[in-house]
Order: C-alpha cells, then sequence, then structure tokens
C-alpha cells in the first residue's frame, strides 16, 4: 500500500459483497468460507465477496451467502463500477477444513473452493494468487485501489503478490 493508509475501511460480513468506486480497504475473517477479490488491473478498482456454501438450491432467498450467488452479483457489482471483464483478474482466499466446526465431514470448504475456481473460469478470469484449503481459518485484508490482499494465518500476515 502506499505511503498513506486509505481513509475508507470495510468489515465484510458472511454473506455479503462490497465494491464501491473510491479506494477501500475490505477485511473478512474466513474458515470454510470462500473470499474472491476481483480487481481490474486497468482501472484499479475492485471489489470482494465473502460466501458460506456453495449453491443455492432455489428454495428461499437467492443470498450471496450461496457462491453461485455471490460470484454473479460480484462481477456485476464490479462492472457497475467500472471495471470491464477483459481486465478482471482474481485472488480467491478460504476454503478451509476447520477441525471442530462440524462441517469438515461435508468438505464445505473443498466444495466452496471448487464452485469459486468453476465459476471464474466461466467467467474468463484468470486467478493471479490464492490461498486456500488447509485447517486453519485466515484474515485477509484487500486494498481496492492497488489489488494488494494480505493474509493472516494465526500471527502472520504477508501479501500474496510479493
Amino acid at each position: 500500500m502506499g505511503s498513506e493508509e486509505p481513509a475508507n475501511k470495510h468489515f465484510l460480513f458472511p454473506g455479503t459483497i462490497f465494491a464501491e468506486p473510491h479506494e477501500y480497504l475490505i477485511s473478512t475473517v474466513l474458515g470454510s468460507c470462500i473470499a474472491v477479490c476481483l480487481w481490474d488491473r486497468v482501472v484499479r478498482k475492485g471489489g470482494m465477496n465473502h460466501f458460506m456454501l456453495p449453491l443455492w438450491n432455489g428454495e428461499g432467498l437467492a443470498t450471496p451467502k450461496y457462491g453461485n450467488i455471490a460470484m454473479e452479483k460480484l462481477l456485476a457489482k464490479v462492472l457497475a463500477i467500472g471495471c470491464r471483464r477483459e481486465h478482471l483478474v482474481a485472488k480467491v482466499f478460504g476454503g478451509a477444513n476447520v477441525s471442530g466446526t462440524g462441517l469438515e465431514v461435508f468438505m464445505i470448504g473443498d466444495r466452496n473452493t471448487t464452485l469459486a475456481f468453476q465459476m471464474l473460469e466461466e467467467f474468463g478470469v484468470s486467478v493471479v494468487a490464492k490461498d486456500v484449503g488447509g485447517r486453519v481459518g485466515r484474515k485477509i485484508i484487500m486494498n481496492t485501489e492497488t489489488g494488494v490482499v494480505l493474509v493472516g494465518k494465526g500471527k502472520t500476515a504477508a501479501s500474496v503478490d510479493k
């Protein structure tokens, strides 16, 4: 990030999406959930989703807590703020099969990860960085102007770009 921190910060809760035309630091915490960061290398804008389950089954509301809904809505939102599909790159995080949650039996983390990569391929968006799987949660912070994403596991944080 630059010499000054951006004034705008946003914490992304599970089942939500965030993309604004101004610089933000978007942060979220992930276990079996997935966060996909989309960033346009030309206009230098981007956004993030945070989904909990891979597929909406058609019952109830089609909310972004489901990966197939969250992916479509994130793409639409970044395009609406001026990004162009041909300039987008993706970074994918999360999808752990965290022990002790009860969800590891269903391999929700693996299923979420597979869905994210499948949909990015369908969108024609290249994945330029990822930190997925394993058995530990992550905290991530994305700068929407630079596209840099910091990843923390436990007490460490490092850029996946460098």
